[in-house]
């Protein structure tokens, strides 16, 4: 985890967060691609990604924690399964909580939860102190980006 952090530098990991926290969309690695995040609990951010994307609304996202701390109630299966599987790629769909942003869920009664195992993403989520909904940051039809390069390539002036 050092490793990643020093790349990434702590410096950049706190300029995310204190955009995160003033309502921006930030590009932030993941297990396998980057992602296009923003405040899970947000009205006003979560559309920024739709709108840099070019992402129909009534596609739900996927938000992503740094600990189990940061769901409200997790069903005793889910838990379990939380547990032994998280960080990394499972996503769970649970009861959505009425603290997360309407546009995250697609006006569905259920929300998309997982925890990143990247350690440059937990470092974010955490610093940030809030879920991140995070699709994958390329524009809606396009690949999805490997690299910071790729982000900028498709998200260049979308996002801060």
């Amino acid at each position: 985890m050092r490793t990643c952090l020093k790349q990434a530098g702590a410096a950049s990991v706190a300029e995310a967060a204190r955009l995160l926290r003033a309502g921006e969309v930030v590009g932030i690695p993941t297990e396998t691609v980057y992602g296009l995040a923003a405040n899970a609990l947000s009205d006003e951010a979560v559309p920024k990604i739709f709108a840099a994307k070019g992402r129909p609304q009534d596609n739900p996202l996927i938000s992503h924690i740094a600990s189990l701390d940061m769901l409200p109630m997790v069903p005793g299966a889910a838990y379990r399964l939380a547990e032994a599987f998280w960080p990394g790629p499972l996503t769970l769909i649970l009861p959505r909580s009425k603290t997360v942003a309407d546009s995250v869920c697609a006006g569905l009664d259920t929300a998309s939860v997982r925890m990143p195992s990247h350690p440059v993403a937990l470092a974010v989520i955490r610093a940030a102190g809030v879920p991140l909904a995070a699709p994958s940051a390329n524009l809606s039809g396009s690949p999805s980006p490997t690299t910071a390069a790729d982000v900028l390539a498709d998200m260049e002036g979308k996002i801060p």
